[in-house]
């Protein structure tokens, strides 16, 4: 009887959601995420703002357009800035996506508004961020402890901004950043993965949902013509956890003649451009750089097969199924929760990890055999349709909130 009544009553409840991200602009799949939810949200008539740290030099003038309401992290006075919002937005929930500030996880988990997380990543308790080990690269499965500091040496980081190639990572910060995060309302994962990993690190079961953050279909369901340019295509960052490197690696042992386009962009991009001069790949690899969500389906309009090459546990990978709605076969090495959309030999391949001779062999059979690409393809966009429906993402984050200021409102009454 209780969720029906919210079942119903939903339509009609118009909600104020107070976005917050540590960026502002179209970056990577985070970016992604939180636009096209604010975007669906406002189209169902709900009310969005965004509480956000510096821009990213892309897509900025979209998302002054979708968040008409901006309140920008000053330095120095982020309590002003987070007091400015919550007073003059009055939000009903609060939902955070990539947010380290400890000040600021604080002033939000304590301002009476529900709050959920948006988990995207291991940020939240690897003081690495990126769950593996530097040198090795091989997976870490451990919880955030004091082998973090004195085994794996997590307390030097490389240094991306300032004079010092190093800084220093305080264990002691990432715990209380962890206990903080344990206070939101609710945490929200795009896998059972990622959901294990919270688990591991002491979070209560119980404020734990997961809801995997479906790209946005496109309106005009373009098919690749498979067309014998032999087209692979690479999206998204260009950092060393994405493993542009180790696919560079593999397509050098790739025997059929082929193109590969990698979009995107990120610190390691000189690097892998360096490397597939190196491997002889120049000829046959373009780096095309940052391309907008919008823009990508030309790409996949001629491609074959659409790659990830991630070589650290991905938390879902949304650029794969993004791919796969457009009729695409994924190749991808098994890390993190890769597996739980892409079932080897059913709507692509998926390969041992860091395996790249099985890789290429992979990248081989489907651009040799095109009707097997095809019917990959095709086996994809059915399943990720079936499984990964947009519009019931959003009416469950929906929900989500909906629940949460119901409970909210009745405890505020008693």
């Amino acid at each position: 009887m209780y969720l029906s009544s919210l079942s119903i009553s939903l339509p009609l409840w118009r909600m104020k959601l107070l976005f917050a991200h540590d960026r502002f602009g179209a970056l990577g799949g985070a970016e992604s995420n939180i636009f096209a939810v604010a975007h669906a949200f406002r189209e169902k008539g709900h009310r969005v703002a965004i509480l956000h740290g510096p821009g990213t030099a892309h897509g900025e003038e979209r998302w002054r357009d979708l968040f008409e309401e901006r309140y920008p992290l000053e330095k120095g006075a982020k309590c002003e800035s987070i007091q400015s919002a919550l007073w003059r937005f009055e939000p009903d929930v609060v939902y955070v996506h990539k947010m380290d500030d400890i000040e600021v996880l604080k002033l939000l988990t304590g301002c009476g508004v529900p709050t959920v997380r948006m988990v995207h990543d291991h940020d939240m308790y690897c003081m690495r961020s990126y769950k593996y080990d530097w040198l090795s690269r091989k997976i870490c499965t451990r919880p955030a402890s004091l082998y973090c500091v004195f085994r794996c040496g997590a307390c030097l980081g490389r240094n991306r901004s300032g004079f010092w190639p190093m800084r220093w990572v305080s264990y002691r910060a990432k715990r209380k950043e962890i206990a903080l995060n344990r206070q939101f309302s609710r945490l929200v994962v795009a896998s059972e993965y990622m959901r294990q990993e919270l688990l591991r690190n002491g979070f209560d079961a119980e404020s734990i949902e997961i809801h995997p953050p479906v790209p946005r279909a496109s309106e005009d369901r373009i098919t690749s013509s498979f067309s014998n340019r032999n087209l692979i295509i690479y999206s998204g960052q260009i950092i060393r956890g994405k493993g542009v490197d180790v696919l560079l690696r593999a397509l050098k042992e790739v025997t059929v003649p082929f193109e590969c386009i990698i979009l995107g962009d990120g610190n390691h991009k000189p690097y892998c451009e360096q490397l597939a001069r190196e491997l002889g790949l120049g000829k046959r690899v373009r780096f095309a750089g940052f391309v907008p969500q919008d823009e990508l389906r030309r790409f996949f309009a001629e491609a074959t097969v659409s790659v990830m090459s991630s070589v650290w546990p991905e938390p879902f990978g949304a650029s794969g199924l993004e791919a796969m709605r457009y009729g695409l076969p994924v190749v991808a090495f098994d890390a993190g929760a890769i597996r739980e959309w892409l079932i080897d030999g059913s709507n692509g391949f998926l390969v041992p990890w860091m395996d790249t001779q099985g890789f290429a062999a992979r990248i081989d059979h489907l651009l040799s055999d095109k009707s097997l690409a095809r019917r990959l393809g095709e086996n994809a966009r059915a399943a990720v349709n079936e499984h990964f429906e947009f519009s019931k993402y959003i009416h469950n984050l929906e929900n989500l909130f909906l629940r949460l200021c119901v409970t909210n409102r009745e405890e505020v009454r008693i």
